[in-house]
């Protein structure tokens, strides 16, 4: 083995040297055992505490997601009665028009800038097809 061999070393081009997480641009990863968050809840996993190990930059920087190893992951906790008596509870808040018509549309509803359905602001009408009218006030009265 000659002196140019010994002197070759692996270097990791992400690696800034400092101790801080590795940066890599957009797509440019290419780690089998690295995902975002978004990529674990995929597969059924949740990071369970672990760091973050690096993280994808885009859009020239203004964007980033950080990046877990897959093998430190754990699985996601299932669904339970309560956590969809909740969810149903507080999307059915976001997709109810707050307005005398009472009708709960299949998207949310602009509440914060509107307050209310299209159709009760300015009158456009809506597609029958994208709500659930309200029970009749007259039956839950009997």
């Amino acid at each position: 083995m000659d002196d140019q061999d010994q002197d070759l070393v692996d270097v990791d081009l992400y690696d800034s040297g400092d101790g801080s997480l590795p940066v890599y641009r957009w797509k440019q990863a290419g780690r089998a055992n690295l995902a975002t968050r978004r990529q674990l809840r995929e597969m059924g996993l949740r990071p369970g505490g672990a760091e973050p190990v690096a993280r994808i930059e885009c859009r020239g920087g203004k964007r980033f997601a950080w990046l877990y190893r897959i093998d430190l992951a754990k699985p996601k906790f299932p669904m339970t009665l309560a956590k969809e008596a909740a969810l149903d509870k507080a999307m059915a808040a976001r997709q109810t028009c707050p307005g005398p018509c009472g009708r709960r549309y299949f998207h949310c509803l602009p509440l914060r800038t509107l307050g209310s359905c299209l159709e009760w602001f300015d009158g456009t009408p809506a597609d029958p097809t994208s709500y659930i009218a309200p029970p009749a006030k007259h039956l839950l009265a009997a």
